[in-house]
Formats: C-alpha cells, structure tokens, sequence
C-alpha cells in the first residue's frame, strides 16, 4: 500500500530531512555546551575588578546601613583600593 515504505514517508526521504536537522541541533547543542562550560570554569578569572566593586558595594551598604562608622569605612577602602 506504501510501497514498502512502512512510516508513508515517500521512500524515506522526510526521515532523511529529520535526521540533518536532527544531526544539526546536535551539534549545536554540543557547541553550546561546551561555550557554557569554558565560560563557567575561566569566567570568574577574568572579573578581578567586578569582585572589587562588588566588596566596595557591601562595605558601602554596611555603612548606609549603620553596622560601621565613617572611620571603619574609610579604612576598609583604602584596604580595598577604593
């Protein structure tokens, strides 16, 4: 009835269109993969100065906070390079 074609996809020809699409996502899902895993394992290296704002930023909201006075906080950033 399908002329040997069990799926009815006209001689296999759409499982071949799936199986390059398929082949396609693989890899790029693989790429992908890869890209994230670089960025997770080398990304926190590179952001020296982030991590310097970032404790500037807590000692700035201890002090707005009132848990250390403007001695403690301007010592603590020049030990921080602020």
């Amino acid at each position: 009835m399908w002329g040997g074609d069990m799926m009815g996809w006209g001689g296999g020809w759409g499982w071949g269109w799936f199986g390059i699409v398929h082949m396609v996502l693989w890899w790029f899902l693989i790429i992908l993969g890869i890209v994230v895993l670089a960025k997770w394992l080398f990304g926190g290296r590179s952001g020296h100065a982030s991590g310097e704002d970032r404790a500037l930023s807590i000692l700035r909201e201890r002090y707005a906070r009132g848990e250390i006075d403007k001695t403690e906080f301007e010592a603590r950033k020049r030990d921080l390079g602020g």
